[in-house]
């Protein structure tokens, strides 16, 4: 069994959508995720146990880790501590946001319809946020 090369992070607060993409796929995780076996690649424990840790805490350490985030903000604009982080860290980020995320079924619809162009973003380096919709991929000024 291979390891699995893991590069995408899913925020707590898209936990379902995380748990069901990391069902699927070997180089995903989540807040408290156990690790798994997805296609004989074997994904470590999430080094986040906990959906409780501030996005302040668990963003160096998953940025240090070299994941790309994909969170749920439709303010993320307005969330100074958290542009803070990102862009003191140089984190990658991706917010799915619009009314288009507010479930986990239109969320995995924004996902899969971005999907190319955010996993494109994992070859970038950061900091960077950017704004996904089912139609649009934007850049957020980080200033």
């Amino acid at each position: 069994m291979k390891p699995a090369e893991v590069r995408f992070y899913f925020d707590s607060d898209i936990l379902g959508l995380g748990k069901l993409v990391c069902s699927l796929r070997s180089d995903c995780t989540f807040p408290g995720d156990p690790g798994a076996t997805i296609h004989k690649r074997q994904r470590p424990p999430c080094s986040i146990s906990s959906t409780a840790v501030d996005d302040t805490d668990w963003i160096p350490v998953i940025t240090g880790e070299g994941l790309l985030i994909v969170t749920r903000d439709s303010k993320i604009q307005r969330r100074h501590a958290e542009l803070h982080a990102v862009s003191e860290h140089k984190a990658r980020m991706v917010a799915l946001v619009s009314e288009e995320a507010k479930t986990v079924w239109n969320q995995l619809e924004v996902l899969m319809t971005q999907w190319r162009r955010i996993e494109a973003l994992t070859e970038e380096s950061g900091p960077f946020i950017y704004r996904a919709s089912r139609t649009r991929l934007a850049a957020v000024p980080l200033q």
